[in-house]
Parts: C-alpha cells; sequence; structure tokens
C-alpha cells in the first residue's frame, strides 16, 4: 500500500468524529418536533364532475369542473379543490341562461360555504363582463366580491373596480374607486 492511501485513509479516520460531533440532540428533537407537526390528509379525485344547485326544486346554476379534490385534512375543516379549473352557468326559473363564471382555479371550503375563484376569472352576463385575478362567493351572503377588476358593458364602458361586490344574480354591482372610460348617447349641445 502507498503512502497517499494510508494517509488519505488517516484524515478520514480524523474527520468522521468532527462531523458525528456536530449532530446533536437539538437537531434530533428539531427533527422530532417537525416531523410530529406534520398534517395527514385524504385526497378522494374526481373527473368530470357535475354540480347542480339547486333551490324549491328549481336549478338555479350547474357547475362543471374537469378534476374535483375532495380534501379531508386530520386537523381543520374539509375542502373541494379544482385544480383544473371551472366553470358555472347560472339559469333563471324558466331554465334560460342567465350567466356563467369560468377561472383556471376554484376552491370551496365547505363548513365557511365560501368558495375562492382564482387565475383568469371570466363572470359573463348580458349586461357586463367581469374579469379578475380572484373573486369569493359567500354563499351565506349571497354575494361574490373581489378586491379588484375590469367592469366592461356592451356600450364599450370599460371601468376598473376596487373592492367589487355583486349579489348571486349579478343584478347590480357595487365597488370603490372605479376609473375607466364611458359612452354618453345622444346630443350634448344646448
Amino acid at each position: 500500500m502507498n503512502n497517499g492511501g494510508i494517509l488519505s485513509r488517516i484524515v478520514i479516520l480524523c474527520l468522521i468524529p468532527l462531523f458525528l460531533s456536530s449532530c446533536n440532540d437539538d437537531d434530533l428533537k428539531t427533527a422530532a418536533e417537525i416531523s410530529s407537526k406534520k398534517s395527514l390528509l385524504s385526497k378522494d379525485r374526481s373527473l368530470k364532475v357535475e354540480i347542480v344547485f339547486s333551490d324549491s326544486a328549481v336549478v338555479k346554476a350547474k357547475g362543471f369542473a374537469p378534476v374535483l379534490d375532495q380534501v379531508n385534512p386530520s386537523s381543520g375543516s374539509k375542502y373541494q379543490e379544482m385544480p383544473a379549473g371551472v366553470k358555472i352557468t347560472f339559469f333563471d326559473p324558466l331554465q334560460t341562461v342567465t350567466g356563467t363564471i369560468t377561472s383556471e382555479y376554484a376552491l370551496r371550503k365547505e363548513t365557511e360555504q365560501i368558495t375562492i375563484f382564482k387565475k383568469n376569472v371570466v363572470v359573463v352576463r348580458n349586461d357586463l363582463t367581469f374579469n379578475t385575478e380572484e373573486l369569493t362567493w359567500d354563499q351565506r351572503k349571497k354575494m361574490f366580491f373581489s378586491p379588484r377588476g375590469i367592469v366592461t358593458r356592451p356600450d364599450g364602458t370599460v371601468l376598473n373596480a376596487v373592492n367589487f361586490s355583486a349579489p348571486e344574480d349579478f343584478s347590480s354591482v357595487d365597488f370603490e374607486q372605479g376609473s375607466g372610460e364611458t359612452y354618453v348617447k345622444g346630443d350634448l349641445a344646448p
């Protein structure tokens, strides 16, 4: 055996105690603490899901999600996640389509009765289109809320809306700090 091989083995044998001494009880306690805080959850995945919302046997809306994950965490409330997006179609009592909501992602919190639409959210009705990155439906309050978005009307009016809110049927919209362009019909001359 050559002297270089013996020397490298001696150096390695001297360094092993240094490496082992750097692992102490604190590191093991930290690892155990992190491990004990793991939350377990179960996830059930359904594909091509259609959800029907009705009131007194009258269909008010139908939702379609290509993927629906039912998540049941070991602690906390369960929720539904739609990672591939969702499309909801709204109907009047005569079953005529009154509008749609589409988004690339949605999360439904069952206990809170809140649905959060995210990523390229578009609400379409005959009298308006609303584009935003986040829209929350509060089922208890029967209202939609968004921190900001763009309202477009058929006449070409475009409004940037902050703190947007609307009832479930989008029959009216409220917002703060609106700005944009609007068009007025008629002759303005006296």
